[in-house]
C-alpha cells in the first residue's frame, strides 16, 4: 500500500507543484522515487512529529496541499493537538497519512501500533477518515483526499496486502463498495484486515454459510444508505477492523444502526476488545491471537448467525 501511495501522490505532484509530502525522518527507501523527482517538494521535518504537522499547516494557510507521513501512532497520537488546533479547526488542506495501521509493527510493541486512530480522528469536526482495504483502493482513495479540501486522514497497511478488485471499483468518499450479496449475514471490512474478512468469507462458504461481504474505505463519512440496506436484507451486520471495537468503525456502523426504524439485524464487533496488544509477534500472529483471523472471524459469526 505504501508503495502504491507514493507512486500516486508522485503523479498528482508532477503535475500540481503545490503538493508537498513531510515525513517524520522516516520511508526514505519508499520515498526516494519523490525525492529523485521532486526534491524541492518533500521536506523531512525530522522526528519532531507535533513540529511537522504545525509546519504542515503553516504551508497549507500559505495554499499548499500537505502530505505528512509517519508510522503508526506517530502522525496521529503523538500530534493530536496539532492536527486538532492547527488543522482541523482551520479546515487546513493537510492530509495525514498513517503506514502500518492496526499491529503491522507488531514485533516492535504497542507503542508503534495504531489502534485507537480511527476513534480519535474521526472524533474531530470536518475530518475525512480513509481506510482503503487494497492497493487498488489505496490509489483511488489518495486521488480522493488530494481533491478533497480540509483535513483528511489515510490509514494504509505497509506492504503485501491482497488485491480485491480487479478494476476500478465505483470509488466514492462516504461509500462503501460490495463484493458479493450473500445471506443471513453481511461482513463489512475497513482497512487492510479485508484480507483476513475475505479469508472468513471463504471458509463459511465451505460450510454452507453464505455471507455478503462489503469494504469500507471510507470511516467517516460513514455510508449510511449501505447499512440500511444491509440492515433490511440481514440478520447479521458484522464488522472487522484492526482497531479497538470502542470507538472505531464497528462503532461508526453502530451508531448509524442505532438510529435506524424497524431494523432486524443485530450487529457483532470484530476487533481489539477494548485492549491493548500487549503480546509481541509478527501481524499476523496478533491478529490470531486477538481474535481477528480470518479462522477466528468464521468461529466467531458461527456462533452468531
Amino acid at each position: 500500500m505504501r508503495d502504491t501511495f507514493v507512486a500516486t501522490l508522485l503523479d498528482i505532484a508532477k503535475k500540481d507543484k503545490n503538493v508537498y509530502i513531510v515525513t517524520g525522518d522516516l520511508g526514505f527507501g519508499v520515498l526516494k522515487p519523490f525525492w529523485d523527482n521532486l526534491p524541492e517538494q518533500i521536506i523531512n521535518a525530522g522526528i519532531s512529529e507535533q513540529n511537522m504537522t504545525g509546519f504542515a499547516a503553516g504551508l497549507a494557510r500559505e495554499g499548499k496541499t500537505v502530505f505528512t507521513y509517519s508510522i503508526g501512532n506517530f502522525p496521529t497520537l503523538r500530534c493530536i493537538e496539532q492536527i486538532r488546533n492547527d488543522c482541523a479547526y482551520h479546515n487546513a488542506n493537510v492530509k495525514i497519512v498513517c503506514i502500518g495501521g492496526g499491529v503491522v509493527y507488531g514485533a516492535l510493541g504497542m507503542s508503534h501500533h495504531a489502534t485507537e486512530d480511527l476513534a480519535i480522528l474521526r472524533a474531530l469536526p470536518d475530518v475525512t477518515v480513509m481506510a482503503p482495504g487494497d492497493l487498488v483502493e489505496a490509489r483511488l482513495a489518495t486521488k480522493a483526499i488530494y481533491e478533497t479540501p480540509g483535513t483528511c486522514y489515510l490509514r494504509l497497511g505497509r506492504g503485501g496486502e491482497k488485491r480485491i478488485h480487479q478494476s476500478d471499483p465505483d470509488f466514492k468518499i462516504g461509500k462503501a463498495i460490495k463484493i458479493c450479496d450473500g445471506e443471513k449475514a453481511a461482513i463489512f471490512s475497513s482497512g487492510a484486515i479485508f484480507d483476513e474478512a475475505y479469508k472468513a468469507h471463504t471458509l463459511l462458504k465451505q460450510k454452507g454459510i453464505n455471507t455478503a461481504l462489503y469494504t469500507f474505505p471510507t470511516v467517516k463519512p460513514i455510508d449510511r444508505e449501505t447499512i440500511e440496506h444491509c440492515c433490511d436484507k440481514y440478520s447479521l451486520i458484522v464488522t472487522v477492523e484492526e482497531h479497538n471495537i470502542i470507538g472505531g468503525f464497528g462503532s461508526a456502523v453502530a451508531e448509524a444502526m442505532s438510529e435506524l426504524n424497524n431494523r432486524k439485524s443485530r450487529l457483532l464487533r470484530i476487533g481489539f476488545n477494548d485492549t491493548y496488544a500487549s503480546v509481541v509477534g509478527s501481524q499476523q500472529y496478533l491478529r490470531n491471537i486477538y481474535g481477528m483471523s480470518g479462522e477466528k472471524i468464521a468461529e466467531r459469526i458461527i456462533e452468531n448467525v
